[in-house]
């Protein structure tokens, strides 16, 4: 019986050498279909480094397949989230590369992200706000352990918000997904 090799995912900050793949990444379909209002800016934002944002590289084997960012809501410029409450944090995540989509590394990186996030004690929750017709999205993130908020509206994006509360995250919840 042949050993199974189990992929090696890490996550490493975003930098300007990144700046095609994420353009690439932004017009693939499916990536459209989950944000199509949104321009990234990848030219001036990855050329930035505030204390609120992280933004980090997904790959798998060398290979980057996917994005994520981690916000400090309440800190952030555009104030997306509106007047908030500390000590949160929001993620966006994507994988861009489609062969990489329906077999498990979201769900990797969203647990690596999440036990990174929750090392630190003062986090009282972790924000997404998928758009409403995202039901993939919508399993992803339950699955996960997040609880629908609400509905709100973000620019022209229809979405909910999502929330996990630091109590209900443990190393257990790996184990789960």
């Amino acid at each position: 019986m042949l050993n199974k090799i189990e992929p090696m995912l890490e996550l490493r900050p975003a930098t300007i050498k990144d700046l095609n793949t994420l353009k690439k990444w932004d017009e693939q379909p499916h990536v459209i279909a989950s944000d199509p209002n949104d321009d990234w800016q990848w030219e001036i934002e990855l050329q930035k480094n505030p204390e609120w944002r992280q933004q980090l590289i997904a790959e798998v084997n060398g290979v980057p397949i996917g994005c994520v960012q981690i916000i400090d809501p309440a800190l952030e410029e555009t104030h997306y989230w509106g007047d908030i409450e500390n000590n949160l944090r929001a993620i966006d995540i994507w994988i861009g590369e489609k062969d990489y989509l329906g077999k498990g590394h979201g769900t990797h990186i969203m647990n690596l992200v999440l036990d990174n996030i929750f090392d630190d004690a003062r986090t009282k929750a972790v924000l997404v706000d998928p758009l409403t017709s995202n039901t993939r999205a919508h399993r992803f993130y339950e699955k996960l352990g997040f609880k629908r908020m609400e509905q709100r509206q973000f620019g022209l994006d229809d979405c909910f918000v999502y929330r996990l509360e630091s109590t209900k995250w443990t190393p257990k919840n790996r184990d789960k997904n």
